[in-house]
């Protein structure tokens, strides 16, 4: 699954993760301002704070860009001399492209919040004051509008080259197996294996794999904002004061969750990966009994079908269960957001811009810890295809 498109797997994903978290802490450690060591200019960090498209092209946002292409190349220029792989250009440049457009968009997202507090402020003000200039509103409505643009856009082309780059995957694993198609034509279900699961592996991963990236990389965006508008929180309901208080209350509601999901979820990959072997000897069986009538006769058929019946309801059973506490947890995440701001809305210390932002910042920083519970079933659908495709590569080891 990975060995036949990406280079050394294991030491692959291992060093990727390394040198991301060194390049991160490099940055937030001090490497933000290490610009004007190369010729920035001395004020070029202050102009990140501005709300609208220019600051996607401002001194600081080209300063990372600038490190971003030099982490890149040294990371992939290591591995094409340590281990050459002929799906590199993918597995590797292509990776990275798709990482710098996830965190793009999330940019996009940080410009929004920004922009969130002057306009419902702006609002504010005119409501209060008995009206205003309608020219700033619609001024205001177009900056959203042009970051809007750009966000739209560079997501539609993202998840075209993601498609690409997916299928990309898809045919190295395919040629793979057809390589090795001698030995692996024996096992129950073979072709299932190769067409099927190979098709849903990738299209899982595509899902799954881009929502993981841009929950971790919302978190590195988000977090530390959260962090700096906690100080309009001092206190939540029930708990009271509480330093960080935004942070805390997002960190231990999206823990009680995705461990409740979990608990309550924990028997759907066994019984996915169950039901994909009951429902393939099912088909291999009448798929026999096409050529050779001495195969799929009505007793075998039944009994075979009886199997994927018993699978079938309990799935329903389990999702059953898992299906009502998701749907609760979710509900009572949509109150929960609002209800942690009441005790500093009833102390009359909130503007409306300030709830919006801190709503908008808080619901992000929280979707992305409840990655886990938004992504459950698709993991389960993972995992169940994981262990058919391990399953089936296991007779190459032999």
């Amino acid at each position: 699954m990975f060995q036949c498109f990406f280079p050394k797997p294991r030491w692959f994903f291992l060093s990727a993760i390394v040198w991301t978290i060194c390049n991160v802490l490099c940055w937030y450690g001090g490497g933000r301002h290490m610009g004007t060591w190369f010729g920035w200019p001395a004020d070029y960090e202050q102009t990140g704070a501005i709300i609208g498209i220019a600051r996607f092209w401002s001194p600081m946002f080209l300063w990372f860009y600038t490190w971003f292409i030099v982490a890149v190349v040294i990371f992939a220029g290591s591995w094409q001399l340590v281990a050459p792989h002929p799906m590199q250009r993918w597995s590797v440049w292509g990776s990275a492209l798709i990482l710098f457009n996830i965190w793009f968009m999330v940019q996009i997202n940080v410009v929004v919040n920004a922009w969130y507090g002057p306009f419902w402020d702006l609002i504010q003000a005119m409501l209060g004051k008995g009206g205003g200039q309608i020219m700033d509103l619609y001024h205001g409505s177009l900056v959203f509008l042009y970051i809007a643009m750009v966000g739209v856009t560079l997501s539609m082309l993202n998840d075209f080259f993601v498609s690409h780059y997916i299928f990309r995957w898809r045919s190295a694993m395919n040629n793979y197996y057809i390589e090795h198609w001698v030995k692996l034509r024996y096992v129950e279900g073979a072709s299932q294996r190769v067409q099927e699961d190979t098709m849903r592996f990738a299209s899982t991963m595509e899902d799954l794999g881009v929502s993981f990236v841009r929950a971790v990389m919302i978190l590195i965006a988000f977090l530390p904002i959260l962090f700096e508008l906690s100080k309009h929180v001092p206190a939540l309901p029930v708990i009271g004061q509480l330093s960080h208080s935004l942070v805390w209350a997002a960190i231990a509601w999206s823990v009680f969750g995705t461990l409740l999901l979990m608990m309550t979820g924990i028997k759907l990959p066994g019984l996915q990966f169950n039901n994909q072997k009951v429902e393939a000897a099912y088909r291999k069986e009448l798929v026999y009994g096409e050529d050779n009538p001495e195969r799929a006769k009505p007793a075998t058929l039944k009994q075979l079908f009886e199997s994927v019946r018993v699978n079938y309801f309990r799935l329903y059973f389990h999702y059953a269960y898992f299906n009502m506490v998701s749907t609760w947890y979710i509900q009572l995440d949509i109150l929960f957001g609002l209800v942690i701001l009441f005790p500093s809305i009833a102390a009359g210390i909130m503007t409306l811009g300030l709830i919006n932002q801190i709503a908008n910042v808080f619901a992000k920083v929280r979707s992305s810890f409840q990655y886990l519970i938004s992504s459950w079933k698709i993991i389960v659908e993972l995992l169940s295809i994981y262990k058919r495709l391990r399953s089936f590569e296991s007779i190459l080891k032999n």
